[in-house]
């Protein structure tokens, strides 16, 4: 076989395998007419995903119509896998994904307070029980600036200048975890095919991603995306950060008891979930602090809007919380943020479909970016 037949032959076959990933559960004709292939061709290029144990084939869902029967393209049972490390700014968690996607369960592991020192060598340990022949990635979502490989800066984790790669010798994939959520949410959540989505995730702050055509405008060095160090906040209040009226200070459970006139918890996850079912269950003064708060986040949207005109804007951890017990605040302060030419035609405001798996998801996504090439595969 001649260079550029091998040539075309890999390219098929990596473009069927995409197609699979990209597409949980496609079958093999559907794959064939999305990629302007023959029946034929679809098969033969099947047949060397089956040998090479990289996909294989399971019966699909009848629809009643005639014709011959066709098959779904699944993982195979003996393929790659990548490792998922999620860490949040309270738990951690490491599973594995496969081909399409599928996370597996994950045990779920407190590290709240400690130092990266006394958390990563837990999660090396995880991982290390995870290793053998199918492993060939490793992608980790954390609640952070990112360049590279190495953590910059996680404000509420009280982390800094971390490097990550002495968790694995496997290829690593290291992002921003509101940023992942975005990538999940637009590749298979709520913003899926849309040409410009802006994801939100509020948890301890607010951080995002703009993704454009389903890819993440990271920036020059990959550390894009810290919408919460926006000055919308109080130019009074100093962030953790370092920076003055950070919009962090003015979106989750610090912000909640400030409006309540309480002192800034230790725990500004936990408080703002309190709050919120508290003002579910007809607590007013709850009520008040999650629309305070709601409007404060309306109001960044709207301005986001103004700067990078999203066709649709996702909101994911407390952002979709706040969305759903003061949504007319929210919306309100969207409108209020946003230019007066815009207000007749505002994108939807929708919570994020993928809920807290999102940056899981996403740092799935990146993991199998790493495998499904040319380069790691020998197909």
């Amino acid at each position: 076989m001649d260079h550029r037949a091998e040539t075309l032959r890999v390219q098929g076959a990596l473009a069927m395998l995409r197609c699979a990933h990209r597409f949980p559960g496609i079958t093999r004709a559907e794959a064939a007419v999305r990629l302007g292939l023959s029946s034929g061709s679809a098969a033969g290029i099947m047949g060397r995903l089956r040998e090479a144990r990289l996909l294989a084939e399971a019966p699909a869902p009848q629809t009643g119509g005639r014709g011959r029967p066709t098959a779904a393209l699944v993982p195979h049972p003996d393929g790659p896998l990548v490792a998922v490390v999620d860490i949040s700014h309270a738990t951690w968690t490491v599973t594995t994904a496969a081909i399409g996607g599928a996370l597996a369960p994950a045990a779920v592991h407190r590290h709240l307070g400690l130092p990266a020192d006394a958390v990563l060598p837990s999660v090396r340990d995880a991982l290390a029980e995870l290793h053998g022949p199918r492993l060939r990635a490793v992608g980790v979502a954390i609640p952070g600036t990112v360049h590279g490989h190495t953590l910059v800066e996680a404000t509420n984790l009280g982390w800094r200048g971390v490097d990550l790669r002495g968790l694995t010798d496997l290829p690593l994939a290291v992002g921003n975890d509101a940023s992942l959520a975005g990538v999940a949410e637009a590749l298979r959540g709520a913003a899926r095919d849309a040409s410009v989505a802006l994801h939100l995730t509020v948890e301890v702050g607010v951080g995002g991603v703009l993704i454009v055509d389903g890819r993440p405008v990271l920036g020059a060095a990959g550390a894009g995306g810290e919408f919460g160090h926006l000055p919308f906040g109080d130019s009074a209040r100093r962030c953790p950060c370092g920076a003055w009226g950070c919009w962090d200070l003015e979106v989750d459970g610090r912000a909640m008891a400030r409006h309540a006139g309480r002192r800034a918890p230790a725990d500004p996850r936990a408080y703002a979930e309190r709050t919120i079912a508290a003002a579910l269950a007809g607590d007013a003064g709850a009520a008040a602090a999650c629309r305070a708060t709601a409007t404060a986040l309306g109001r960044g949207i709207g301005a986001l809007l103004n700067a990078v005109d999203p066709a649709v804007v996702t909101l994911g951890g407390l952002g979709a919380d706040l969305l759903s017990v003061a949504g007319a605040a929210l919306h309100a302060g969207v409108r209020r943020g946003a230019m007066a030419w815009r207000r007749d035609d505002l994108p939807p405001v929708l919570p994020a479909a993928l809920g807290s798996a999102g940056p899981a998801i996403g740092v799935a996504e990146s993991a199998m970016a790493l495998v499904l090439t040319e380069h790691a595969l020998t197909i």
